[in-house]
């Protein structure tokens, strides 16, 4: 009888351990999870369609958010000055590898750790700003894909200029918080000189301040408006289409989410496809692969849409060599 009641007691002994154990094993599982920080300098809205590509790059690669990858998103809501403060959250958390889209998000992640794996997407040289030692051998724990967005400022200028073949005076909208504003003016102004056009300079730090913009377009009698490439803009894309629209101002835009907004005409690096490149470098990190043995990228994807309804509402004819050349166009 005691026997027995001993045999009983180890059982139950044994069962309660068991039974104990199991959520510390899943607790174990889930922490065994690979964490990406996500910081971006927008919002989720207005870049939903890059983080879809990103995602779906992951997914191709094995990795499915929520079932054996998880996700810390940081927004800055275009408030450049959050971005210090949530790269550091991300680094308490001690997340796998961080994922810093814009150059500004890159350096606030570059300042948060110099041991987490870090993607990022630049407009800017990273050498020459110092992310990395060099393109092929990055150095460190940082890697990316580069943008050419100030470096494709002269073609599509021409582009502009062979839909408004009349135009003498041409204006440039930048963001004078964006690192790269500078050198999109220069690449702007090369590309003017060697057209013949004079260039005036325009700058917008928010949506408030584009009202102002179309009235010195006006002022200044510019005949058209290219808007650089700056995610603060393409965050108020709606607002900067119907302004053009109101005022009657041909202008070209770096990304294809402004012409299907209205916009008549984008030209630039298909930025979904290079979110797509982060997504396949975040996966080789997360199997293993250092930064330092992946070659920050150099897009090699571009993209001219056209919008057909918003040339004819300008009274434009667009040439057919330029047609022809359209990776879509919307009638």
């Amino acid at each position: 009888m005691k026997f027995e009641q001993l045999k009983r007691r180890e059982f139950i002994t044994l069962v309660g351990g068991a039974v104990a154990s199991w959520p510390l094993a899943a607790r174990a599982q889930q922490a065994a999870m690979p964490v990406i920080g996500y910081l971006g300098t927008s919002s989720r809205k207005t870049t939903q369609r890059f983080v879809a590509a990103f995602l779906l790059s992951l997914k191709e690669a094995g990795f499915i958010e929520g079932q054996n990858v998880a996700i810390e998103y940081r927004w800055a809501d275009d408030q450049y000055d959050r971005l210090s403060a949530m790269a550091a959250d991300l680094v308490r958390r001690q997340v796998t590898a961080i994922v810093a889209v814009t150059q500004l998000a890159a350096v606030a992640a570059k300042s948060a750790t110099a041991t987490i794996p870090i993607v990022f997407t630049t407009a800017v040289d990273p050498v020459a700003t110092g992310l990395v030692a060099s393109l092929n051998r990055p150095g460190g724990n940082m890697t990316g894909v580069m943008f050419m967005g100030a470096q494709l400022a002269a073609k599509g200028l021409g582009l502009l200029r062979e839909l408004v073949p009349n135009a003498k005076t041409i204006a440039v909208l930048v963001n004078p918080d964006n690192p790269n504003a500078e050198t999109q003016v220069r690449q702007v102004q090369e590309a003017a000189r060697a057209l013949g056009l004079q260039l005036h300079v325009l700058k917008a730090r928010s949506e408030v301040e584009f009202d102002a913009v179309f009235v010195s377009l006006a002022q200044q009698h510019a005949d058209a408006l290219m808007v650089a490439a700056d995610p603060r803009l393409i965050s108020h894309r709606n607002r900067l289409v119907a302004l053009a629209a109101r005022h009657s101002v041909p202008t070209i835009y770096f990304s294809r989410e402004f012409v299907t907004a209205g916009g008549l005409l984008s030209y630039g690096t298909d930025i979904a496809d290079a979110y797509r490149q982060v997504g396949v470098y975040v996966a080789r990190i997360l199997k293993g692969t250092k930064p330092v043995d992946l070659p920050v990228i150099q897009p090699t994807k571009f993209e001219l849409v056209i919008n057909l309804k918003t040339a004819k509402a300008l009274g434009l004819t667009v040439p057919s060599g330029v047609l022809a050349i359209a990776d879509e166009v919307i009638e």
